[in-house]
């Protein structure tokens, strides 16, 4: 059968974009069909990824110029700064960020349609166009990247003024005084802080019990310090009962209860909220292939990010975890080689995960409790940031950067880090785990000084330095 292209792609998030990228390289005709009529890129460029690390970016400029010189006239950032001032730049990256995925699609000879994109059959398409026509198209295989959506509160409503969203954030008119933070996943922690660190009054309504409870816990100890210093408030099992105008104060109210069912009322100016996402896989046509997604509504696939049909593929967002567009692009590219039959370097195990919050975090590998959980007999090795040339020279001494390794052989484990440049230099530790390497890399190769990397060799020192204290020999550690 002739198909009129090798492959579509429903999405030009990071799975889709690097899907296209890849089929290109292939020299394989490939179709890229985007809903959004202004944009590509999908969340990542457009309301996820990019612009909120833009938008920290420029919070967190200004929070090392006060946290090295202090207030200017005895103002506050949110006294000196407009908000419009800190979205120009959000603004001039999505704006170059959109131009650059274009570029490429050009550069690459992708045909690109806008249009909602619907499966008719393992081989065809539908696309419904912004005037309501209808075409199809059909391809040797289809991938399906089109990503997620953040839900919305059962209880109160999202009008995007007062009460903002993931998105409409990235549109505020000033810094607000006092905000309330609902929710405890990754984005609201980086919004919390990013807030505060600009003087921010925040408030965090976390509907759980816990936040970030995959954190090694000596990283989460210097995150709650952080949070002291900045004077973020935290309730735990909070459940907002009304959010409300009040219009006598000339503020909001956010009515909630915390465990033991305690009422409770905070006076904010605006509302953050972040739920959940919810994977957009609904009215894409999975009914007509038989596909069926789990509970949560994502798509089964196999490792080869195949679905239970064999020409049809997913990848990104809507397989689920780990849901990063970092994954993403690999994800996508993956499955372009699997459905081609072309061999690939496998995405490797050894996963970096980075929260852009301020102080930022990042990790690779094991935590202490969960090596030790696996058996290991397990050493740490600690270096804080306190005690860095660099991070006394910045003036960004809260940190810590801490390696876990088996006592016996040294070998590498888990990096876990928090503090400047965090997410940055995690990818040291990550090749050396990656390569199975000792904790003695660090010694025996030379870091730059002063630079945040040569916490590696302090971490080291101190990681051996406790072995050697258990009664191990110094000599035979560096000679094995």
């Amino acid at each position: 059968m002739k198909f009129d292209y090798d492959l579509i792609i429903l999405g030009s998030g990071p799975a889709g974009f690097s899907a296209a990228m890849q089929g290109s390289k292939f020299d394989k005709k490939v179709l890229m069909v985007e809903a959004n009529e202004h944009h590509l890129g999908g969340s990542w460029i457009n309301a996820g990824t990019v612009p909120s690390k833009a938008l920290r970016e420029a919070a967190m400029n200004i929070h090392k110029f006060t946290r090295q010189f202090g207030d200017v006239n005895h103002k506050k950032a949110h006294e000196q700064f407009q908000m419009g001032e800190l979205l120009a730049l959000k603004n001039r990256v999505v704006s170059h960020e959109n131009s650059e995925i274009k570029r490429n699609l050009v550069k690459n000879e992708i045909t690109t349609l806008r249009g909602y994109g619907r499966i008719l059959d393992p081989h065809t398409i539908e696309v419904i166009d912004p005037i309501e026509s209808k075409r199809t198209y059909t391809a040797e295989n289809i991938l399906i990247s089109t990503g997620s959506t953040a839900s919305h509160p059962d209880n109160f409503i999202i009008d995007h003024r007062t009460v903002l969203d993931i998105t409409t954030v990235l549109d505020m008119e000033h810094i607000p005084r006092r905000l309330v933070v609902v929710g405890s996943g990754v984005q609201a922690i980086e919004y919390a802080t990013i807030f505060a660190s600009m003087g921010t009054k925040v408030t965090m309504l976390n509907p759980a019990s816990d936040y970030l409870t995959f954190l090694d816990h000596e990283i989460r100890a210097v995150l709650d310090d952080s949070f002291s210093r900045f004077r973020i408030n935290v309730f735990n099992n909070a459940k907002i009962t009304k959010v409300g105008k009040n219009d006598l104060r000339n503020c909001t109210e956010v009515h909630f209860t915390t465990k033991g069912e305690e009422k409770r009322v905070i006076e904010t100016e605006q509302v953050l909220y972040f739920g959940g996402r919810t994977p957009n896989t609904s009215k894409i046509g999975l009914e007509n292939l038989k596909i069926q997604t789990d509970a949560k509504g994502h798509i089964p696939v196999d490792e080869e990010y195949r679905t239970k049909v064999k020409s049809v593929y997913a990848a990104g967002d809507v397989v689920g975890y780990p849901e990063l567009a970092s994954a993403s692009f690999s994800q996508g590219r993956l499955a372009v080689c699997h459905m081609f039959d072309i061999p690939a370097a496998e995405m490797g195990q050894t996963m970096p995960f980075s929260i852009y919050s301020i102080p930022e975090m990042s990790s690779v590998g094991l935590t202490e409790n969960e090596a030790t959980a696996e058996g290991y007999d397990v050493t740490v090795g600690r270096a804080y940031y306190g005690n860095l040339t660099k991070a006394t020279i910045s003036n960004s001494t809260q940190g810590i950067l801490k390696l876990v390794f088996e006592t016996g052989t040294f070998r590498l484990l888990g990096v876990h880090i928090i503090g400047d440049q965090a997410c940055e230099i995690v990818h040291i530790g990550q090749a050396v785990i990656a390569l199975k390497g000792d904790v003695r890399y660090f010694i025996s190769h030379m870091m730059n000084y002063p630079t945040y990397a040569e916490a590696y060799r302090i971490a080291a020192f101190n990681g051996v330095n406790r072995v050697y204290k258990a009664g191990v020999k110094y000599r035979s550690i560096l000679e094995r």
